[in-house]
């Protein structure tokens, strides 16, 4: 039976944390869904699609990696796309309490879904989205954060709104 594990966030933007949990769990799996979560609660700074093509820039050259833009119960993503895993980051304890609820849900609504969880390196702890996006949005530089194609991004020059 094929290894295929979701990674379900919302990767606005995705950080080096990010790539960190995605590189070390691809050794673990056959395939590895990256799943850009549409949250109409949320209102993120970046296109789904946008966040999309920077996880396929990122992996362009591993054929394990596909990306997915989903909506609605991450288990019926992991249905959608065949997946028997969900990958979690963990950064703190406090993650893994949030983290666990969250998982004993899943497992709740779908018994056959295993939710993994992997702890970030230390030097990505501070790492978090919420936090590179304050820094975008006052102008501070997030090149020590974000990967190239999403640094490219944020640094072409925008619009102006008459």
């Amino acid at each position: 039976m094929e290894r295929i594990c979701l990674f379900p966030g919302t990767f606005d933007p995705v950080t080096f944390g990010h790539i960190d949990i995605m590189e070390r769990a691809l050794p673990l799996f056959d395939k590895l869904v990256i799943g850009i979560g549409v949250n109409a609660s949320k209102a993120p700074m970046f296109a789904p699609e946008l966040r999309a093509a920077w996880v396929r820039e990122i992996f362009a050259n591993n054929p394990k990696v596909d990306t997915i833009i989903y909506e609605g119960l991450t288990v019926d993503c992991c249905k959608e796309v065949g997946a028997n895993y969900i990958l979690r980051g963990i950064r703190y304890v406090n993650d893994f309490e949030y983290e666990k609820a969250i998982a004993d849900m899943n497992r709740s609504l779908d018994g056959g879904i295993e939710t993994i969880f992997l702890t970030c390196l230390p030097k990505y702890t501070s790492v978090a989205s919420t936090l590179v996006r304050d820094v975008i949005r006052h102008g501070g530089d997030v090149g020590q954060f974000v990967p190239e194609p999403v640094l490219r991004s944020i640094r072409k020059p925008q619009p102006k709104i008459a």
